[in-house]
This record gives structure tokens, sequence and C-alpha cells, in this order.
């Protein structure tokens, strides 16, 4: 369903099924041969019986179309592999991320719109990190009731902030033990295309507000200019009615998701205009780096990471 002003969901529709898809190529990155992550929590997080219509709609999307064949163009297809290695990219980049941040003595970290995210049960916290994780309470319920069942805990303090970011976030932070005194590492990883422009503006401002000296944000900016966007969402309305015509589920539709609103602010021009320090970095320059080179010019690869310390 197209979003409203004030919709909900839980981890199996909407926006929730966007963190069981990203954690589906998590989970296929870890399994991998040579895999530039590891996230060993994905794959359980994703084979529960109440994601299994989820998982069954993600891999048809992925499926590719009988009409591309072997020696085709692709014109029909998701590129699923490329789709992999950009989480794997991202992922690597935001995980150094946290590492570096914790290097330097933070030990107060935000993750908002968390979803399936497992950063607090896997990585190498120091003593004393609290971690707080902002998203629906649904979502966070499924993650926490899921992991506890199979005997994970998580590796930090984590700290559930059940709620949505549209809404009073910033007293809920607070009440969960936030201090805005402490330097703190904050994180909006898969998450702008999902909020109004002016939910944008107003979370960006209110992180700028709870942040001590010393606090850094990290950002991916989505880069799909609107030319490729239409031309890669009416590619994407051929391939639904194919598989419609065959009877499939079609229901998965992530451009339903998105939030069109011009005059989205840049992150980077933002943070730089509030006394932050800032560093761009492109995805595709990233992604080569790490020997995941894209394929072609269009597809997530055109998104980009931008870290922001406050001075």
């Amino acid at each position: 369903m197209p979003r409203t002003a004030d919709d909900s969901w839980d981890i199996a529709t909407s926006v929730g099924a966007t963190a069981v898809m990203v954690a589906l190529a998590r989970a296929a990155e870890t399994a991998s041969d040579a895999p530039l992550i590891r996230d060993e929590f994905a794959e359980l997080l994703v084979s529960t019986p109440e994601l299994s219509g989820v998982r069954e709609q993600v891999s048809a999307w992925w499926t590719p179309e009988p009409e591309d064949g072997p020696d085709g163009d692709g014109a029909y297809s998701v590129d699923s592999q490329q789709m992999i290695n950009y989480q794997a990219v991202r992922t690597h980049f935001f995980d150094a991320y946290f590492a570096e941040a914790a290097a330097s003595g933070i030990r107060q970290v935000v993750i908002l719109a968390a979803g399936l995210d497992s950063r607090a049960y896997r990585l190498d916290w120091p003593a004393g990190t609290a971690v707080y994780e902002i998203d629906l309470p649904k979502v966070l319920d499924y993650k926490a009731e899921t992991l506890a069942s199979l005997g994970a805990a998580p590796r930090a303090d984590r700290r559930a902030v059940a709620i949505d970011l549209r809404h009073d976030w910033p007293q809920a932070l607070r009440d969960a033990g936030f201090d805005a005194a402490r330097p703190t590492a904050w994180l909006a990883e898969g998450l702008l295309p999902f909020l109004p422009a002016e939910a944008q503006e107003s979370m960006f401002a209110s992180i700028d507000a709870l942040s001590g000296p010393g606090s850094r944000i990290a950002v991916e900016i989505f880069g799909v200019d609107p030319q490729r966007r239409a031309e890669a969402q009416e590619r994407w309305e051929q391939l639904r009615a194919r598989r419609a015509a065959r009877g499939e589920d079609t229901s998965f539709d992530p451009f339903d998701l998105w939030f069109d609103d011009e005059g989205r602010p840049d992150p980077g021009d933002w943070f730089a205009a509030h006394d932050g320090v800032t560093e761009s970095v492109s995805a595709r320059e990233e992604a080569v780096r790490l020997g995941r080179p894209p394929h072609g010019e269009s597809g997530p690869f055109q998104n980009g990471f931008v870290v922001a310390v406050k001075s």
C-alpha cells in the first residue's frame, strides 16, 4: 500500500518487509564463500514462520525472468547479486564507523529505524556501551523475542525505544536513559526515503540538539536521480505485470514505500552548516576499494555515505 502520513506496520508488512529483504541479503553474504561481513543473526531472524510469505515474495522478486535467458540483457530481472553486494558494502562501512566511534571513547549509540539490525548482538562493544534501537513496537518486539528464543543475548546494554520517528522520539529516548550531555554515535541507515521531507528535517534538528561535543552521525544518502528512478519503476511495473499474469504474488512493491517529497536537505550540507565536520564517501568507490565493483551505472551503488562529527 502507498504510504500515508501516519501509517504503521509490523516486520512482515510495508516498511517492515524491506528490513526482511535487507536481512536476507546479509544472510546470503554471510553464507557466501568469501563474505565481506558476517551477520550470523540475519538468517535466524528471517527464518521464522511469520516471515515465510515475505521470504517467498523477495525470492520471487530476485528470481531471473525466463524472457531474459542466459544471454539476455537482464531487462526484466532484478540483479539480486548486486543487491547482496551493496548490502555487504554498506554494512561493512557502518560496522567500521561504529568501531571507530568506540575506539574514540564513545559509549552511547543510537540506531534509528533499527529494523532487523543485529549490531547490538554481533559487534564487539566495549564495556559500558549502551545501544539504543528506535523503531516501531512490533518490529523491536519481533527481533528481541526471536533472538531470545534462540538463546542469543546482546553484547551491549541494548535499550529498545519503541516509537515512530515521526512522533516525539527524543523524549522517548530520554525516558530510556539517554544522556544528551554524552557524546553519541548515531546511525541513519536505509532510512531517509521512508520519511517525509519535513520529518527528515526535524530528525536532523533533534539529533543535533541531543548531541554533545564529539558526537558523530553516519547517514546513507540515496542518490537515485528522478529519471533513473522513473525508469526503474517502469521496468518494475512491466515485471510485475508479467508475474501477475503468471499468477504470482506481486504485493511486495518497494516503490510504494518511498516518500517523493522534493526539497530534502543534503545530509552532508545540513550537518556541515550545524558545526559538523563531514566526510562523504561514494558507495561505488567504496565497493571498488573492497573488491566488489558494481555492475553497470544504475542500482543501489548510486548511493553514498556521510559521516559528520560535531565540533
